[in-house]
């Protein structure tokens, strides 16, 4: 049975409405990231930092009563209003609309009517001693009215001041001075088994406060944000916790609480926070600009798999990510990386995925320099790089390559076969159109692959264009069908464009799958 993500969202509902958990949807919108000249805004909030690692010696106490009362004036409940939607009037509806009489002064037809606002509760952090407080993005998403309630009694309005869908964070402000801001801990210095602590507004009945431990680091659990490095904890966190304190021993902020991995749709000890050290970049942007200013190289990069290290020649398949499509004109093009280049290191930091090269690049700013330890034809080089700014309208330009139009096509039935189980066709320009495959993209379109061949259980699929094979290009099907009849090899390595992407896969033909 696959698992069930779920958001532990913001316990919403409408006016004399049942409230019920809503179940994370769709992906994040488009990178809120800038080309340059932004306004400065505001300075970044003056954020407590304790960056010592917490004291793991010495007996475990036996109550954490003063962390919790440390710690709670800090988190607050966060109400949201959202404007209730303009729908139709259905027949039966209304005293009535049902009688061409009345109908007839709204033209015949129904009236339209204003559903009730819709309300949600979530909590929010206390960052800054001015106001400062950050919660989830989808805590606040959508909402025309947002009001903090604080630990005192007090009930604020407050004004978003940024999100970033991106990593599911938000900032909001409220009036006040001298408020109790929480001291952040260094998340990189926790460690799997420290003790933490869980503080939000569950259901919205008032603040609660759980215990459990860290888990995991570095949880990837793919909920649709383009950027996710979760801490994973077995503290409860239930609806209405999102955007609530996950928090160490001392009382300094480990991460915000944000997600549930479940399959019942409640609490099954898999609780998901992001790392305050993410927190932190992401809140000092949103205040200085309004938005969120990101690192950019300009690079395409893949996981690292046991057959691509040994098709690129590599000993260790443990660590390590490949370049499969460099920019032209980027950053990482002008400091000389390339595609097949594999970055082993950045900034002295080894690379287990492409996740850690675009979390890390993304936290850089904009003009600072970048250090990767790479390794090209299975020799070791070190390329420095100058971070650019990503652009606003990054995924536009992306668009904007693609050869468009609505003309459809057959595709060129001047197959041939190549590889094990694979036909291809030349790329033309009707199947660049059906296809919308860039213009600087050229090779040979396959058109079939046998479904019990190496090629499709490598991830070959009709409509890939093969650009490589075996790092020699192909610019047609001739060229594809020539370097395949001369391979000696059982394994060949094919560099591919498929479904908006540039990938490497490798066909192996010496294995054939057990009956």
């Amino acid at each position: 049975m696959n698992e069930k993500l779920l958001h532990s969202f913001p316990f919403r509902h409408r006016r004399a409405v049942a409230v019920a958990v809503i179940a994370l949807a769709g992906a994040v919108g488009t990178s809120l990231a800038v080309t340059g000249g932004e306004a400065l805004l505001k300075k970044p909030p003056v954020v407590k930092l304790d960056s010592t690692p917490v004291n793991r010696g010495g007996l475990e106490p036996a109550s954490y009563a003063n962390v919790a009362k440390a710690v709670s004036p800090s988190v607050v409940k966060i109400v949201t209003e959202i404007p209730g939607q303009t729908v139709s009037m259905q027949p039966g509806q209304g005293f009535g609309m049902d009688n061409p009489f009345f109908r007839q002064f709204f033209g015949g037809q129904l009236p339209e009517v204003r559903q009730a606002p819709e309300v949600g509760i979530g909590s929010g952090v206390i960052i800054s001693s001015d106001g400062y407080i950050v919660t989830n993005n989808h805590v606040v998403k959508g909402a025309d009215r947002v009001t903090v309630y604080l630990n005192d009694g007090r009930e604020l309005h407050a004004k978003i001041i940024g999100r970033d869908p991106q990593t599911d964070l938000a900032v909001v402000k409220i009036d006040s001075k001298n408020l109790p801001a929480i001291t952040f801990a260094d998340s990189a210095k926790a460690e799997v088994g420290d003790r933490v602590l869980a503080i939000g507004n569950p259901f919205g009945i008032g603040e609660t406060v759980t215990s459990g431990i860290i888990s995991a680091k570095g949880r990837r659990p793919g909920l649709g944000l383009a950027y996710e490095d979760f801490l994973q904890t077995d503290a409860a966190i239930n609806p209405g916790n999102s955007g609530g304190a996950l928090v160490d021993i001392e009382g300094r902020l480990v991460g915000i609480n944000t997600a549930i991995l479940t399959r019942s749709g409640g609490f099954q000890g898999v609780g998901l926070a992001i790392p305050s050290d993410l927190v932190r970049t992401v809140v000092d942007s949103i205040v200085q600009y309004g938005k969120v200013v990101r690192g950019f190289l300009g690079v395409t990069i893949q996981k690292l798999t046991p057959s691509l290290a040994d098709s690129f020649g590599l000993s260790d398949t443990t660590k390590g990510a490949i370049v499969t499509d460099v920019r032209p004109g980027g950053p990482a093009e002008k400091a000389g990386l390339k595609s097949g280049d594999v970055i082993t290191e950045i900034d002295g930091k080894q690379v287990k995925d492409p996740s850690d090269i675009s979390l890390s690049v993304a936290q850089m700013a904009p003009d600072s320099k970048v250090v990767m330890k790479v390794e090209r034809n299975g020799k070791p080089m070190t390329i420095d790089a100058i971070v650019g700014k990503m652009p606003a309208d990054y995924g536009n330009m992306m668009a904007q390559e693609n050869g468009g139009g609505d003309n459809s096509s057959s595709l060129n039935n001047n197959d041939q076969g190549v590889l094990n189980g694979v036909a291809v066709a030349d790329l033309d320009s009707a199947t660049r159109r059906e296809l919308n495959v860039p213009y600087r993209i050229h090779g040979a379109v396959i058109t079939d692959v046998d479904p019990n061949s190496a090629s499709a259980r490598a991830g070959l699929k009709p409509g890939d264009i093969i650009l490589e094979i075996d790092h020699h290009p192909v610019r047609n099907a001739d060229d594809a069908v020539r370097l395949t009849q001369n391979a000696t090899s059982k394994k060949t390595l094919v560099k591919l464009w498929s479904r908006g992407g540039i990938i490497y896969a490798v066909v192996d033909e010496s294995h054939t799958p057990s009956s």
